[in-house]
């Protein structure tokens, strides 16, 4: 697929590729070429122009990398022992993040395992490039989208009313806006979830929350856990949704239910885009350190925004959020005489938190 910014010529796509060479295109300044495998194309690149072109990640055969390289374009090598494409074009699947056998054999797991092995200067460099291909994956996939988040604990098991209550805002919210998530387990899985079946009916829901409650928590077994919701979603109309992962927290694995997984290596670069991207406002559900740190995040973000930019702040919970963990005292004297005073709530269904983002 090709985006174009200026005189930038995004390519990741070998087709692409062959369809722009195809239609007389012979000089390559401004192209991005990402991972790319190019070694049956080695006489056409001997015809073009490449000074300025960039490859990305590419393979070639013996000799054109050091042939194009000395006529002017730049080559950014894949680093090697990298379990990661630190060049790709897309936001990941659940599928690809699985594999096809033993979780522990997973593409999933061999990072998790990399990012905890202690990097060097060379994983450095691939963790941040890889970061960044997301990033612009992700700008791509949102594109034109209105994204609500909804925040809440990675503890909550399938099954529990808590659970239930979580997939039916994501539901009510899905059939409007896109829903992102953190991406992982518990309120996030149980979001995902409900937006992905935002378009199903009310049995098609209750089957399928029936049948993920089989296998309730990810501990112990992440394959089965995985298995079951992927299962549970065959043969039903699914909408967008998206989780937004890291494996700073690899041992909770990424949940099976986002449609599109923008996983990061680096968590303070996923909680900031996590943040940043939902245009229509966040949904905080209960939750423990890391949902609270998000609520003072956006928090933040929105009492130094200008009045065009803020977005409405919801807190699901009363007795939570003002005696379990009294956050919204704090944030409600955040709030006062800010722009953000009239977009932050305080309700305790998930049917009133979608009256206020819209559903």
């Amino acid at each position: 697929m090709k985006h174009r910014r200026g005189r930038v010529v995004e390519v990741d796509d070998l087709d692409d590729f062959d369809r722009r060479l195809d239609a007389g295109a012979l000089d390559l300044a401004g192209w991005r070429c990402r991972s790319l495998d190019l070694r049956d194309r080695g006489s056409r690149l001997r015809s073009c122009r490449v000074a300025g072109a960039v490859f990305l990640g590419c393979r070639f055969a013996d000799g054109v990398e050091a042939d194009i390289e000395a006529r002017g374009a730049v080559v950014f090598p894949t680093l090697p022992d990298v379990p990661l494409s630190t060049y790709r074009g897309d936001l990941y699947t659940a599928s690809e993040l699985y594999g096809d056998g033993d979780y522990p054999e997973s593409p999933d797991a061999r990072a998790y395992a990399w990012t905890q092995s202690g990097l060097g200067p060379d994983g450095l460099l691939a963790a941040t490039l890889h970061d960044h291909a997301i990033d612009r994956a992700l700008a791509r996939w949102l594109s034109g989208r209105s994204v609500v988040g909804v925040m809440g604990g990675h503890a909550l098991a399938r099954g529990t009313d808590g659970y239930g209550d979580a997939a039916r805002l994501g539901r009510l919210l899905g059939g409007r806006h896109v829903v992102a998530t953190g991406g992982g387990p518990g309120a996030m899985e149980a979001a995902n979830l409900g937006a992905r079946l935002a378009g199903a009916g009310d049995d098609d829901v209750a089957h399928v929350l029936a049948a993920v409650a089989q296998v309730p928590d990810y501990r112990g077994d992440v394959d089965a856990w995985a298995r079951a919701g992927l299962r549970a979603l065959q043969h039903l109309p699914t909408t967008d949704t998206l989780g937004v992962p890291t494996w700073h927290y690899g041992h909770e694995p990424s949940n099976v239910f986002a449609s599109a997984i923008a996983k990061y290596v680096r968590n303070a670069v996923r909680e900031a885009v996590l943040l940043d991207i939902c245009d229509a406002g966040i949904v905080f559900l209960p939750g423990a350190a890391g949902t609270v740190q998000e609520v003072f995040q956006d928090g933040c973000e929105n009492y130094y925004a200008d009045p065009a930019s803020v977005a409405p702040m919801v807190l699901v919970g009363r007795r939570y959020w003002t005696e379990e963990l009294p956050v919204w005292p704090l944030l409600e004297r955040l709030a006062r005489d800010r722009a953000m005073s009239g977009h932050v709530h305080l309700v305790d269904t998930v049917t009133e938190a979608v009256g206020v983002v819209g559903g």
